[in-house]
């Protein structure tokens, strides 16, 4: 039925005996959710985290990524150039330095903004759920949700550059 907003679209993502310990197994399943949405499901320290699966700086797979803390905030980092995106916000993070000049460098972490589509995960007695985050606002990480990235390997590394 309606009701509240987007909820008619949750059907269990991941069925069968107890998919959450097959996540908590796996650490990071990748599936596609209502037909049309390719997401990253990870099992971090006790908590499930949906996002988008390509980073959203030039679609590396994050599903290689390692998790790491940053100014206390967990982050996957994209194994492909580096890039740093917060599980709870999907916000891109990176260090800036206040003084170029200052010996020794002294630098802060920044946010740029959120960078990736974070998707809500909920757990009911071991079936997962995952609620698409469908706000409007353009997202970068959305230019990956295409026919042309979904059929294309997720790989841990970029390909190499063709030679000019």
């Amino acid at each position: 039925g309606e009701g509240l907003h987007g909820i008619s679209l949750i059907r269990p993502c991941f069925t069968g005996d107890n998919i959450k310990q097959d996540i908590v197994k796996a650490r990071r399943v990748t599936k596609m959710v209502n037909g049309y949405r390719d997401i990253l499901v990870l099992y971090h320290q006790g908590q499930l985290h949906a996002m988008d699966p390509r980073c959203y700086h030039s679609g590396g797979a994050l599903q290689y990524g390692d998790i790491e803390e940053f100014n206390g905030r967990l982050c996957i980092v994209c194994p492909w150039h580096k890039y740093k995106i917060t599980l709870a916000e999907g916000e891109g993070l990176y260090q800036a330095v206040e003084d170029p000049s200052a010996k020794p460098l002294i630098t802060h972490w920044r946010s740029k903004g959120v960078k990736q589509r974070i998707h809500k995960v909920t757990e009911v007695n071991g079936n997962v759920y995952v609620t698409l985050n469908d706000s409007r606002e353009a997202i970068e990480s959305d230019v990956y949700q295409t026919e042309r990235y979904r059929t294309d390997l997720l790989e841990p590394q970029p390909k190499p550059m063709a030679k000019k």
